[in-house]
């Protein structure tokens, strides 16, 4: 049984170099996190171009102690042609090679200038991967104490299953992208497997970029006025905080990953978990989303 080791709610930093935060300010930011119970922080070694990992330990020189009031989720694999550096070769690639995902690690305990990561992901599935070659990389990771939990970030039921096999511990999350606007995960089996295997699915771009609150296809514009109408019914702050109740019905218990570098946004999303919605609510917004009712 897969013991969950992350929080509901998930600070995601791959926008953190556009908030223009300072070290000092990215610092009281994560302190902010903690105060309302957020621990888990979401990274990327690419994100911000590399930027964002160095970045965000830069805050944490400032103040060492809170390094040890959070947990830092890390990723690697994906290989962009072009970097901040220059052209690193002609065209994107992931890389799940044991070399590569050890230098990964290696590079981002530097970035963070910290002795562990506490959970890394495999970014995306790797055409080319060598199930028993990234087990070999799990495991000498987790001997050395570099790396205390692993999981994946996007795969398949039958890809995480596959590296699973190859494994004598068990894989903690599937990164995902699940919202009221993208489906997907309820369907092909993934939210599915999670509950089989007790997996606590990580939730990404649950507000759907954005669209939810903007885009004029009539999928968001449905969505727009049941979620206003639901939001009323219990009493919400917004439709955000609406959409994030939503998503923490699901039985799979997930983490939801806010992208948010605004406290008050954040807070909107802690006061979700005060929020219950009904299951004829619930089926109410997918309807919303699918535009047609259960069979």
């Amino acid at each position: 049984m897969t013991h969950k080791v992350m929080g509901d709610l998930v600070a995601g930093f791959w926008r953190l170099l556009d908030w223009q935060h300072s070290p000092a300010q990215t610092l009281d930011f994560v302190k902010q996190l903690t105060e309302l119970g957020i621990r888990d922080t979401d990274h990327a070694d690419i994100y911000g171009q590399y930027e964002c990992e160095a970045a965000f330990g830069r805050a944490l020189a400032l103040e060492p102690s809170v390094r040890e009031q959070i947990r830092i989720i890390t990723k690697c694999g994906i290989r962009p042609a072009l970097t901040s550096k220059g052209l690193a070769g002609k065209a994107n690639h992931y890389d799940s090679s044991k070399a590569h995902i050890i230098a990964s690690v290696q590079q981002s305990l530097k970035h963070f200038g910290t002795d562990r990561i506490d959970t890394l992901l495999i970014h995306r599935p790797d055409y080319l991967m060598d199930a028993d070659e990234v087990a070999e990389a799990f495991n000498t990771l987790k001997q050395q104490g570099d790396v205390l939990h692993f999981g994946v970030s996007n795969f398949t039921p039958s890809q995480l299953s596959l590296l699973q096999s190859r494994l004598d511990f068990d894989l903690i999350t599937n990164q995902i992208e699940f919202s009221p606007y993208e489906l997907k995960a309820l369907d092909d089996g993934t939210l599915d497997q999670c509950q089989q295997l007790r997996i606590h699915p990580m939730l990404w771009s649950p507000l759907a970029g954005g669209r939810i609150f903007a885009a004029q296809d009539d999928k968001a514009v449905r969505l727009r006025a049941c979620l206003s109408k639901v939001a009323a019914e219990v009493g919400a702050s917004g439709i955000d905080a609406v959409i994030y109740a939503w998503l923490l019905m699901h039985p799979s218990k997930p983490s939801v990953v806010l992208g948010t570098g605004n406290i008050e946004r954040v807070r909107a999303a802690v006061a979700a978990r005060t929020l219950t919605l009904s299951r004829e609510q619930w089926y109410r917004i997918w309807q919303a989303s699918t535009g047609h009712s259960v069979p």
